[in-house]
C-alpha cells in the first residue's frame, strides 16, 4: 500500500473498489464508525452479566473459563471464513448477517440456565462478532484510505465508546433493579437500531478476480498479531474477569463490580479519541512502548489494590495503556508487503481479537490452578513483553518508509 509523505494513506490496487464521491465519503466513515460501536456495545452488555450467568448455570472459575472458550472457538472459525466471504460478496452483506446474529444471541444469554446450551448461545455471539470484527477493520481500511488522513484510532474509539455505553447503561439498570432479561433485550433493541440506520451506507469491498480469499499469516504480520493477542487478552480480562475478580476477590457486590469495566473503557475512549493527534505528534513506536508499560502498571496495581475506588486508578490506567497499541498495529498490517493487505488484515484480526475472546478461558484455567489474581498478574507481565515488541516493529516501519522515501527522492 503506497503511503503519502506525511503517513496518510493514498489508494492502492489491492482491492477492487469504486471511485466514492467526496459527498459519500462523510457518511460512509459515520457508517464505519456505527460498524465499531455495534461489537463494542453488544459485547460490553454481556460483561456485567457474566457473574449472573455463572450463578444460573451453577459454574466454578474452570468451567465458567471452558463456557467462555466457546465465545473464542466462534470467533477463531468465523474471521477467516468472514474474510473470504468479503472477498467475494461485499462486507455489507457479511456485516448485516453478523449484527442480526448478535441481536438475536445477546437475550437468549440472560435465559438459558444449562451449561452447554450457555456454551452454544456463546459460540452463535463469538461467530457474529469475530465476523463483524474481521469485516469492519476491512472497510476500516478502505475508509481511511479514501479520506486521505488517518482515521484508524477514532475508528476504534467508537467500539471503545460502544463498550463504555454498554457497560454503563447494564450496570446502571441492573443497579436499578431491572432484570438481566430485560437489560439484555433493550440492549439487543439499540443494536438493531442502529444496523437499520448505518447499514445502507457500509461498502461493498471486493477482492478482484483470481485473487486469494485466505492464507496463513507470515513474517511481521505474525508478530503483528501476536502484540494484538495480548493487548486484546487484557481487554477480555476485563470483560469477562473484572466483575468476578472484584466480586469474589475484593467482595463487591454484583451491583457495583461492573464498574471496572466502565472505567477501563471510558479512560480507552478518551485515549482514544486523542490517538491519531499523539501518534503524529509522538510517533508510533514510543505510543506502543510507553501503552504497554502503562497499562501493565496499571493492571498490577488494580489486582493490589485494597478497595474499589482505589482500584479503578488502576483500570483506568489500563486503559490509557492500551488504546492505540492495536490500532497502530492495524496501520502497520496495512503498510506491510508481506501479504496482500486484505489477507493481512483478515490474519491481524483473526490472531489479535483471538485474545479478547480465547485468553479468558485460559485465565479461568490458570485461575482455578492457582489464583485469578496470579493470572491477571500474567497478563500483566504479557502487557510489557508486547510493548517491547510493538514498538520494535513500528520502528522497523518507520526506518523502511523513511528508506523508500529516500530512494524515491533519489530516482531520476
Amino acid at each position: 500500500m503506497l503511503r503519502a509523505p506525511d503517513g496518510a494513506p493514498r489508494p492502492s490496487s489491492a482491492t477492487s473498489r469504486p471511485h466514492v464521491p467526496a459527498d459519500h465519503r462523510v457518511p460512509q466513515q459515520r457508517a464505519t464508525r456505527a460498524a465499531f460501536f455495534i461489537p463494542g456495545f453488544v459485547i460490553a452488555t454481556w460483561a456485567p452479566v457474566v457473574p449472573f450467568a455463572k450463578l444460573r448455570a451453577g459454574l466454578d472459575d474452570a468451567a465458567l473459563g471452558l463456557v467462555l472458550l466457546c465465545l473464542g472457538l466462534g470467533s477463531l472459525v468465523a474471521m477467516p471464513l468472514a474474510g473470504a466471504l468479503a472477498s467475494r460478496q461485499g462486507c455489507r452483506r457479511v456485516m448485516l448477517g453478523a449484527s442480526l446474529l448478535m441481536v438475536a444471541a445477546l437475550p437468549l444469554l440472560a435465559v438459558v440456565s444449562d451449561p452447554w446450551l450457555l456454551g452454544g448461545v456463546l459460540l452463535a455471539l463469538g461467530a457474529a462478532m469475530g465476523a463483524m470484527d474481521c469485516t469492519m477493520n476491512i472497510q476500516a481500511v478502505v475508509v481511511e484510505r479514501e479520506s486521505g488522513r488517518p482515521m484508524m484510532s477514532g475508528f476504534h474509539a467508537f467500539y471503545s465508546i460502544g463498550s463504555l455505553v454498554g457497560a454503563s447503561v447494564a450496570t446502571l439498570m441492573l443497579g436499578a433493579g431491572f432484570s438481566v432479561v430485560v437489560v439484555t433485550l433493550a440492549a439487543a433493541g439499540f443494536a438493531l437500531l442502529l444496523v437499520v440506520l448505518s447499514g445502507g451506507a457500509w461498502r461493498d469491498e471486493r477482492a478482484p478476480g483470481g485473487a486469494a480469499v485466505f492464507a496463513l499469516p507470515r513474517g511481521v504480520v505474525v508478530a503483528i498479531g501476536l502484540v494484538c493477542f495480548i493487548t486484546f487478552l487484557a481487554e477480555g480480562a476485563m470483560l469477562d474477569w473484572s466483575a468476578v475478580f472484584l466480586h469474589e476477590a475484593k467482595g463487591i457486590d454484583l451491583a457495583r463490580a461492573g464498574w471496572a469495566f466502565v472505567v477501563f473503557n471510558l479512560a480507552m475512549t478518551a485515549t482514544r479519541l486523542t490517538g491519531d493527534r499523539v501518534i503524529a505528534r509522538v510517533g508510533r513506536a514510543r505510543v506502543v512502548l510507553a501503552g504497554g508499560v502503562t497499562a501493565a502498571l496499571g493492571l498490577a496495581f488494580a489486582v493490589h489494590a485494597p478497595d474499589l475506588a482505589t482500584g479503578l486508578v488502576g483500570y483506568a490506567l489500563l486503559g490509557i495503556g492500551c488504546a492505540n497499541i492495536v490500532p497502530v498495529m492495524f496501520t502497520l498490517a496495512g503498510e506491510q508487503t508481506r501479504m496482500p493487505e486484505h489477507l493481512a488484515i483478515t490474519a491481524v484480526t483473526t490472531l489479535g481479537y483471538a485474545g479478547v475472546l480465547a485468553g479468558p478461558a485460559l485465565i479461568g484455567f490458570i485461575a482455578q490452578g492457582a489464583s485469578l489474581t496470579f493470572a491477571l498478574l500474567l497478563v500483566a507481565g504479557a502487557l510489557a513483553c508486547a510493548s517491547l515488541l510493538g514498538a520494535g516493529i513500528a520502528r522497523r516501519s518507520h526506518a523502511m518508509r523513511l528508506r523508500g522515501t529516500s530512494g524515491a527522492g533519489a530516482a531520476p
